[in-house]
């Protein structure tokens, strides 16, 4: 008995050294990928002592002041706290309320045009725009947006009067969710596309032989295909509700609309790369990270939750 016990560990260490042999070259390929993941990804983590130090560029990370949680409170119980946090959730919310679903109404429109080549017109068309610079994008809107610009004489000409969109906050997060939603719609659109694509033939001709019109083919149809991909879109858009990237907000500031589009990333940005306080902006965008992480696994769990209970109806 003690010989087969010790013997079939080592039959199995065996067979899956055997198996790796077999495959290596698979692993060969998985190799430069694992590599950069660890260099870019997993070392830069070091970095996440900053946060917990009253970092001095001279002693370096290790032989800097440890201070513990003080930078978090420093930054809770700042007067911009709630500001930026207020800032960074009404954009992000807004955002993906109100760009979670162009992508899939604009799939289901590109999947039910009959002429192929409009729909390869269509969809170059729109896909374009998520290839412009960020930098170009915030330059046309101030070009067409200006006081003087093409925009604003076409309003003057129907009211009499100017609007000061780039300057007004109140414009600011409806310009900066829009412009978003214009910008990325199309390309979003892609993965519902494909998704819309791989539909069984046979559920679509049954739909045509029973008479079903478009809006019946749609909801019975389409949305059920979609529906796995807009959850996995929908959590990953929910992980990432904190992350605003700050190079569109920070291009589009003006001293005029500070109070609305200063957000955490922002803020970050000009306290650790602008003021060097390094310690106190890895506290900042740690906190970030945190409540990113809450929210996607938060979200995971009660979309598996009612996943689970749909299986079980």
């Amino acid at each position: 008995m003690k010989k087969s016990q010790t013997s079939k560990p080592k039959r199995i260490t065996q067979s899956k050294w055997e198996f790796i042999k077999q495959h290596r070259m698979l692993y060969y390929m998985l190799l430069p990928g694992l590599i950069l993941t660890l260099v870019f990804k997993y070392f830069p983590m070091y970095g996440i002592l900053l946060a917990f130090k009253d970092y001095n560029p001279l002693r370096g990370i290790m032989g800097s002041e440890w201070v513990g949680v003080e930078n978090f409170v420093q930054f809770i119980d700042s007067p911009n706290f709630s500001m930026l946090l207020e800032n960074t959730l009404k954009i992000s919310i807004y955002g993906l309320i109100l760009g979670f679903f162009p992508p899939i109404l604009l799939a289901l429109s590109l999947n039910h045009l009959i002429s192929t080549k409009w729909k390869k017109r269509f969809q170059l068309i729109l896909y374009a725009p998520n290839f412009i610079s960020l930098v170009i994008v915030v330059g046309m809107l101030f070009m067409f947006l200006a006081a003087d610009g093409p925009i604003n004489g076409f309003i003057e000409t129907i009211t009499g009067s100017r609007i000061t969109f780039m300057t007004d906050p109140n414009y600011f997060r409806t310009l900066y969710i829009l412009s978003g939603i214009w910008q990325g719609m199309g390309w979003a659109s892609v993965l519902y596309t494909a998704t819309l694509a791989n539909v069984s033939q046979d559920l679509i001709d049954a739909a045509h032989m029973d008479g079903a019109n478009i809006l019946y083919r749609i909801w019975y149809i389409d949305l059920p295909a979609l529906r796995p991909i807009m959850v996995i879109q929908f959590i990953l858009s929910v992980g990432g509700i904190m992350n605003v990237g700050y190079e569109k907000a920070f291009l589009m500031q003006t001293s005029m609309n500070l109070p609305v589009s200063e957000i955490i990333s922002t803020y970050v940005y000009k306290v650790g790369l602008q003021m060097g306080d390094y310690g106190y902006s890895t506290a900042v965008g740690l906190f970030n990270t945190v409540i990113n992480i809450i929210l996607l696994l938060t979200v995971n769990a009660v979309a598996n939750k009612v996943g689970s209970e749909d299986a079980a109806l």
